[in-house]
C-alpha cells in the first residue's frame, strides 16, 4: 500500500510516494514560473502546475517500478490564498493571481475600514490582508468586470489539481480559512461574509476535514498520470497545515517554523481563539483542530534573491560559499541589521509598502557579514510572531524546523539563540508533501486520525540548543530591529508612491 503526497509550491510541484511504514520511497520536482507583470503583482498559469503534476506523477510511477493500483490515496498540500476562477465550462478564465501578490491594497482598506475589522474577525477570525482570497474577487469585480461575470467556480490552488485529477470540486478546512471568505470558527463557509462580498456560496467548492475523501481518480486523469480510477484522494491542506503534519506539530507545546519562501511560525491549539490585534492568522488544523500562524513574506527568498543578484547563481555550490563566508561573522553581525521585507509584509504589521534594508553597514562589513545578516533578519522577522505567541498565552517549548533554509546549520543556530528555544529536525525532509501523503493515509483507513499517523511515523533526528553567550547579544539586537520599521515606516510610503508614478 503507497501513497501520493503532492505538495504544489510557489516555484515547483513535488510528489513523492510513501510506504506504510512512512518511508519515502521516492520523490520528484517539476518547476514552473512565476510572471511579475507589475510591481507587486505576482501571477501563475493553473495549467503549468497541472502540467507539472500530471507529468511528476506518471514519472514517478515509472521510477517507482509500481502498478496503479497499489498507490490506494493521494493527499495535497498547496499554497494558499491564490485566487483561481473557471467559466461554465471549466476553462481558466486568467492567470491565478498568487498569495504574494500585493494588487489589492485598496480592497483591503474597503474591507478593513468601511466594513470594519470588529466585522472582519467576528465572521472570519482574520482582517484583511492582501494574501487572502476575498480582496483578490474584489479587484476582479472591479478592474476585470468582464471576467467577473463569467466566474463559475472560484478555487485555491492545489483544488485546481484536485478539480483535473478528480472533476470534482472541493477543498479543505485549512486552506479555507486563509480565504477571508470562511468562519473558522464552525470550520464552513461564512453566510455573513459572503453576503458582504455578494458571492453565491455555489461558486465556491464543498469543504472537508483534510483527512476525509473527496472522491477517486477520475477516467481521464488516470489516462495522463497512469493512475488507478480506485485511488482515493483525500482533501489534503494549506501548506502550512501539511507542513507542520509533516513535521508532527498536532498539538500544543511544538512550534514549527518553515524557512521557505516565506517564513511560517505555527502553533497548534486545541481551543479556537483569535489575537485581538490581527497580527496572527487563526486558521483551521488539519487534524480537527485550530492553529496560529504568523507569516513573514520573504524568509529564505531573501537568501536567494542575495545569492541571484551578486552573481553568485553563476558559481558552482554558491549559497555554500555564502553560507561558509557568513560562519566567520559573530551574532548581531558586527552591528549590521537586515530588514526582510522584499515583498512588503505580513506579519506583524501588515503592510505592502514595507522595504528590505541593510541598517548599519560601514566600510569594514565584508560580504560574509552581509548574509550573516539576512539569515539574522530573516529569524528576527520569526521571532516577531513567536512574541505575539507567548502574550497570548500560547505554550512553547520546542521548535521543529523545515523548508529549505533548514538545511544550514548555521541557520538553524541562529534561530536556536533568536529564539532561545532548542530547534529540532526530525525524520522526513519532505515538508509539506510528507504530510500530504499523512493525510492520505488517514483518509485511507492506515491510521485512526492524524495525531496517530504523526507520533507513529514523526521520529527527531538532531537538536540545535542556543548558545547562551550569543542569547543576551540576540535580545538586544532584537529590540533594535523591532523598533526599526516603526521609523521607517513612513518613508517605505513614500518610497512606493515614487515607483507608482514612474511605473
Amino acid at each position: 500500500m503507497y501513497f501520493l503526497g503532492i505538495d504544489l509550491g510557489t516555484s515547483s510541484v513535488k510528489i513523492i510516494i510513501m510506504d506504510e511504514s512512512g518511508k519515502v520511497v521516492n520523490s520528484t520536482t517539476k518547476n514552473f514560473e512565476i510572471s511579475y507583470p507589475h510591481i507587486g503583482w505576482a501571477e501563475q498559469n493553473p495549467d503549468d502546475w497541472w502540467d507539472g503534476t500530471k507529468e511528476g506523477i506518471k514519472e514517478i510511477i515509472k521510477l517507482s517500478g509500481l502498478k496503479s493500483d497499489e498507490i490506494k490515496g493521494i493527499g495535497f498540500s498547496g499554497q494558499m490564498h491564490g485566487l483561481v476562477v473557471l467559466d461554465k465550462d471549466n476553462k481558466v478564465l486568467m492567470p491565478a493571481i498568487l498569495w504574494c501578490d500585493q494588487r489589492t491594497q485598496e480592497e483591503c482598506e474597503y474591507l478593513n475600514n468601511v466594513i470594519g475589522q470588529d466585522k472582519l474577525s467576528k465572521y472570519t477570525a482574520n482582517m484583511a490582508l492582501t494574501g487572502f482570497t476575498a480582496p483578490k474577487v474584489l479587484w476582479v469585480k472591479k478592474h476585470k468586470p468582464d471576467i467577473y461575470n463569467k466566474i463559475y467556480k472560484i478555487m485555491l490552488p492545489k483544488d485546481y489539481i484536485r478539480f483535473k485529477l478528480t472533476g470534482l470540486f472541493a477543498t479543505d478546512v485549512s486552506d479555507a480559512s486563509g480565504t477571508l471568505m470562511f468562519d473558522v470558527k464552525n470550520r464552513k463557509w461564512s453566510k455573513e461574509m459572503l453576503n458582504i462580498l455578494e458571492i453565491n456560496e455555489e461558486v465556491l467548492p464543498k469543504v472537508f476535514e483534510s483527512y476525509q475523501v473527496t472522491g477517486r481518480v477520475c477516467i481521464e486523469a488516470a489516462k495522463v498520470t497512469g493512475l488507478s480510477t480506485e485511488t482515493l484522494v483525500v482533501a489534503g491542506a494549506g501548506d502550512q497545515a501539511a507542513g507542520a503534519v509533516g513535521t508532527g506539530t498536532v498539538d500544543s507545546g511544538v512550534v514549527s517554523v518553515a524557512l521557505g519562501t516565506s517564513g511560517v511560525v505555527f502553533a497548534c491549539d486545541k481551543k479556537f481563539s483569535v489575537d485581538n490585534k490581527n497580527r496572527l492568522h487563526s486558521f483551521c488544523h488539519a487534524n480537527g483542530r485550530y492553529h496560529q500562524m504568523g507569516v513573514m513574506l520573504s524568509a529564505a527568498s531573501c537568501l536567494q534573491w542575495w545569492n541571484d543578484n551578486i552573481n553568485l547563481d553563476t558559481m558552482e555550490n554558491s549559497f555554500e560559499v555564502l553560507l561558509t563566508e557568513a560562519e566567520n561573522s559573530v551574532a548581531g553581525s558586527k552591528g549590521l541589521i537586515y530588514l526582510p521585507y522584499l515583498m512588503g509584509e505580513r506579519t506583524p504589521y501588515s503592510d505592502p509598502d514595507a522595504k528590505g534594508a541593510f541598517i548599519g553597514l560601514n566600510i569594514t562589513h565584508t560580504r560574509g557579514d552581509m548574509t550573516h545578516s539576512i539569515l539574522e533578519g530573516v529569524c528576527f522577522g520569526l521571532r516577531d510572531s513567536l512574541e505575539i505567541l507567548k502574550s497570548m498565552g500560547v505554550e512553547v517549548k520546542e521548535v521543529r524546523v523545515s523548508g529549505g533554509g533548514s538545511k544550514s546549520t548555521l541557520w538553524k543556530q541562529i534561530l536556536a539563540s533568536v529564539f532561545n528555544l532548542k530547534v529540532s529536525s526530525i525524520n522526513s525532509k519532505e515538508g509539506p508533501a510528507y504530510g500530504a501523503a499523512i493525510l492520505a493515509a488517514v483518509g485511507c483507513g492506515l491510521y485512526d486520525n492524524v495525531d496517530d499517523a504523526c507520533n507513529s511515523l514523526i521520529k527527531i533526528t538532531d537538536t540545535i540548543m542556543p548558545i547562551e553567550k550569543d542569547v543576551d547579544k540576540y535580545d538586544k539586537t532584537y529590540k533594535v530591529y523591532a523598533s526599526l520599521y516603526g521609523c521607517l515606516k513612513d518613508k517605505f510610503k513614500e518610497l512606493s508612491e515614487l515607483d507608482s508614478k514612474e511605473d
